[in-house]
């Protein structure tokens, strides 16, 4: 299909195809003045009557065979983005990975939390020296040169519900009624050394009522030579043997308590 256009710098007036537009997506150059514009911005439906076949100056000259496509010109394609490239343009921009510089090392920050973490491993073992010396045997000189910086002991473990009175009985002697010697045989049920426990005995009349109570520390009880800080070990039986003088109290029950002072 042939249709008319303007040119709007000289007002030069050409034949163009379909062809012609699609080339460049419009643009010509005009034969006349060598513009370069947009043919379809100014085509024209006003095509003069074949009868008027005189040309009529440089207004109107229909006949001019010299209308060419012009070339690819780089200024003006960059100048006419659609849209739909524009936005593309823009998400790629969106997409680029931009490279961080490298991250310095906080020493400072790296150092204080490494204090930090030192000192709530030194306050647990603190804490927990007790249960650490009982379950790592091998770590309890460890923990007791650490405790000896800050003036502490790692003490055996004192579980008094894991220790209990298997059998006792408190003997009179025939010779003399107001001595009587009472014997307590102590089973260690836990899995570890425990510290020596205290003992409270309390005496009682025929109505069960106390008359005299007395607690024997381990020193009261343990023999000659043996040392407190050993403990009775893990699954262990401790014979304690006590000798008392009763005066005239003459006691005919006892109770006993087993129990590690606070």
């Amino acid at each position: 299909m042939t249709e008319i256009t303007k040119c709007p710098v000289c007002s030069t007036r050409f034949k163009v195809t379909d062809a012609q537009l699609d080339a460049h997506d419009g643009l010509v150059r005009c034969g006349h003045c060598h513009d370069v514009f947009d043919a379809r911005k100014h085509l024209h439906d006003d095509e003069p009557s074949r009868q008027l076949s005189l040309p009529i100056g440089p207004e109107f000259e229909t006949d001019e065979p010299d209308l060419t496509p012009i070339p690819t010109i780089p200024e003006l394609e960059a100048e006419r983005k659609t849209l739909a490239q524009q936005v593309q343009f823009v998400e790629e921009l969106t997409d680029e990975v931009v490279e961080k510089p490298p991250r310095k090392n906080d020493w400072v920050g790296i150092s204080l939390a490494l204090l930090l973490a030192l000192g709530l491993i030194g306050q647990a073992a603190y804490d927990f020296r007790v249960e650490l010396g009982s379950q790592l045997p091998g770590l309890k000189p460890l923990l007791a040169q650490y405790c000896s910086l800050l003036d502490c002991t790692v003490p055996l473990p004192q579980r008094a519900d894991l220790i209990a009175i298997d059998s006792s009985e408190l003997e009179s002697d025939p010779n003399q009624s107001s001595q009587v010697t009472l014997h307590v045989l102590v089973h260690n049920r836990a899995p570890y050394t425990q510290a020596h426990p205290s003992v409270e005995l309390t005496l009682t009349d025929i109505q069960d009522h106390a008359i005299a109570r007395r607690v024997f520390s381990p020193a009261d009880y343990l023999k000659a030579g043996e040392d407190a800080k050993l403990g009775v070990p893990a699954n262990r039986d401790l014979d304690i043997k006590l000798r008392m003088d009763t005066a005239d109290l003459k006691p005919s029950g006892y109770r006993l308590f087993l129990f590690y002072p606070k």
